[in-house]
């Protein structure tokens, strides 16, 4: 036999027993996948996306999707003649512009079903307001008004677990309902924060449209593999973190003192980083921890 493809062979069996620990470890849990950024744009990555979250379905273990829909939200609003505002960084949401969101994130919502029904694996897409999933009040941005735009206030998860329980793979749109019944759009981070902890799962993964978490966003040397909520915490206090990194290292700080055993930022725009953070050794994103926890069960 070529010895080259009998490398390749030996090579491509390594990759599978260093998966096994992973697989081992974390058969029969539910993992949360937050799905946003770029990959969500991208075919060819979203394609990707799909395969990894189904792979980890087959493999044994309960992956759920939570999904955003931002920018085509606002692809949509642009196409029907109104303007997208915005207050603090927050989309500003009256009644006409929630009617948009909510078409649009169920559009995308039954496209991520499509694809996860062609890979042979049964999907079921659902929002926050199905079986009462998730309840919410109206979020502020400093005190300012931005409409209808909830905090997860209660997560009603037996949806989810029967969903599971059967064998489904539930794919979550982030709308929700107040106590009037009012439908409220959700960021999509919070709301898989929510489920995250409402589920116990043992693991939540944010794709983004970044490397993880960076010591010094300005070097990309830095980038921080295994994170300690301590040392988050002391980060966050030295000013080292911004922007749009802020609210979600919160998320993820949030998710672990509340019975998330593992937080990992990914860049989505990495084919198959799902995969490679799951089921390697070192990983590629930024791993966010419990202070007791190690993340190389390896070692």
């Amino acid at each position: 036999m070529d010895e080259k493809y009998m490398k390749e062979l030996l090579e491509k069996a390594n990759v599978l027993i260093e998966a096994l620990p992973y697989i081992q470890r974390f058969n029969r849990k539910i993992i949360v996948v937050k799905y946003g950024g770029s990959a969500m744009v991208d075919e060819e990555l979203k394609k990707h996306v799909i395969q990894d979250v189904t792979l980890l379905k087959l493999v044994g273990f309960k992956p759920i999707i939570v999904h955003g829909g931002g920018k085509e939200i606002s692809k949509w609003v642009e196409k029907v003649g109104m303007e997208p505002e915005f207050v603090n960084g927050l989309r500003k949401t009256d009644a006409a512009t929630m009617e948009i969101a909510e078409m649009v994130l169920n559009k995308v919502n039954k496209s991520l079903v499509q694809m996860v029904e062609e890979l042979g694996v049964n999907a079921v897409g659902i929002s926050g307001k199905d079986g009462g999933l998730l309840k919410v009040e109206r979020k502020y941005s400093n005190g300012q008004d931005i409409g209808f735009v909830g905090d997860v206030k209660e997560v009603n998860p037996k949806i989810l677990y029967d969903l599971l329980e059967k064998d489904f793979l539930p794919i979550i749109c982030p709308i929700g309902m107040d106590d009037e019944y009012n439908s409220y759009n959700i960021n999509a981070d919070d709301a898989a924060c929510a489920i995250a902890r409402a589920v116990n799962a043992e693991k939540l993964a944010f794709l983004t449209d970044i490397e993880g978490v960076y010591k010094d966003p300005a070097d990309k040397s830095t980038l921080i593999s295994e994170l300690p909520i301590s040392d988050a915490k002391k980060l966050i206090s030295d000013g080292y973190i911004g922007g749009g990194m802020l609210p979600k290292l919160n998320n993820c700080i949030d998710a672990i003192e509340n019975g998330v055993s593992r937080v990992h930022i990914l860049d989505g725009r990495i084919a198959h980083c799902l995969l490679l953070e799951i089921f390697t050794n070192r990983g590629i994103g930024t791993a966010i921890l419990g202070d007791k926890e190690s993340k190389f069960y390896h070692e």
